[in-house]
């Protein structure tokens, strides 16, 4: 099955509540999965079903995932290596897959099953501009992790053979008897030798030291979806810490952190940016031209009587996101002037003359302009 919209895979419509989700996936993950169903596929779809339940399960990573569509929020950080390297594909979403390890023996607070240890996540933060929230963008990122050796092929061996762990005979374990007045007690420990693998490596690898995993610095490029925003994460598939062998690495979240810009402020998927304009312009009504954020010369009007303080919209110049992007509000000011010249200053002395202010009486020249009775 293909991985699709996380509403189809469960079978759930776009509205369902939490009681509804659980549901669903139990009735899904216990008819596919790979122990019970042997139809081609079963685990690929258990997979996907794990998936989306762990973001539609969680609030959080819901609104993100609603407010980016499927596409931006799966696809958003697939990119590649600057050369070398390459373990395991991109994918993306803003969280984690708690499901998917707890049915695999993975990490995120589950209990881990018996076997090769997965690699652990790491976390870095992104700070990113305004633009790039909204537009979306491409950016290049130097990771630091551990990858397994290319010498021993991260078998730790040169021979590139492991062999039985000799001082816990291949258990991965040793057994420890302390005698107490309540008796005899057993205690079971991950044996120091073979991390609890059961097998060393035949002949240390000179390279890695029989660790078979070696620190590399990988430059990344990671895609950043339109309309993401501050404390959302980026996941990028096994580029974390390298696992035990036949272990998955860990993947790498990054978090992203939008810095404030000096003209526009962001309100969901809204911009809002100030013009000022003069009390001439606010009673008559005048057009100015706003820049947008993307550079573009917009030619806006200012109705006449237009109260301070007023947005006025721009539409479709806001964040974009699923085709649908926000708008632009524009915040009018009336900006009183400091100083002005003899001939304004006697333009002025008319106009309070007209309204009547000098002597407390309104006439009501601007009554109709600025909602004075």
């Amino acid at each position: 099955m293909a991985a699709g919209d996380y509403y189809e895979i469960l079978g759930i419509p776009r509205t369902a509540d939490e009681k509804e989700i659980k549901k669903a996936y139990r009735n899904l993950a216990r008819k596919y999965h790979p122990d019970v169903c042997k139809e081609a596929g079963a685990e690929e779809r258990f997979k996907n079903i794990n998936e989306a339940y762990s973001i539609l399960s969680d609030a959080q990573k819901r609104a993100q995932y609603d407010h980016l569509g499927h596409e931006s929020y799966t696809s958003a950080s697939k990119g590649s290596y600057s050369g070398g390297g390459g373990y395991g594909g991109f994918s993306a979403d803003f969280s984690g897959f708690g499901d998917i390890f707890d049915f695999f023996g993975g990490g995120f607070g589950g209990q881990r099953q018996a076997g090769p240890r997965p690699g652990s996540d790491l976390l870095m933060n992104l700070w990113i501009t305004l633009e790039d929230a909204v537009f979306g963008s491409e950016r290049e990122i130097e990771v630091s992790h551990s990858e397994p050796c290319q010498t021993c092929e991260g078998t730790g061996s040169s021979t590139k053979k492991r062999v039985s762990c000799p001082r816990c005979g291949g258990s991965g374990q040793l057994r420890q008897m302390s005698q107490s007045v309540f008796g005899q007690f057993v205690r079971m420990t991950t044996c120091p030798e073979c991390r609890g693998l059961g097998k060393i490596p035949e002949t240390r690898c000179p390279d890695c030291r029989g660790a078979g995993i070696s620190q590399v610095k990988r430059k990344v490029t990671v895609r950043i979806p339109a309309g993401i925003d501050t404390g959302m994460r980026l996941r990028l598939e096994g580029y974390g810490e390298a696992g035990d062998i036949g272990a998955p690495n860990g993947d790498l979240f990054i978090e992203v952190s939008v810095r404030p810009h000096d003209r526009f402020a962001r309100h969901g998927d809204n911009l809002e940016t100030v013009a000022e304009i003069t009390p001439a312009q606010a009673v008559m009504g005048s057009e100015i031209e706003i820049e947008t954020l993307e550079k573009k010369k917009v030619v806006l009007t200012i109705p006449s009587g237009i109260q301070h303080d007023t947005a006025l919209k721009i539409p479709g110049e806001g964040v974009r996101r699923r085709g649908r992007p926000g708008d632009l509000l524009v915040r009018v000011k009336v900006r009183i002037p400091r100083q002005i010249t003899p001939e304004v200053k006697d333009l002025y002395e008319k106009i309070l003359e007209m309204e009547g202010s000098r002597t407390g009486q309104k006439k009501g020249f601007f009554s109709g302009f600025m909602g004075k009775g």
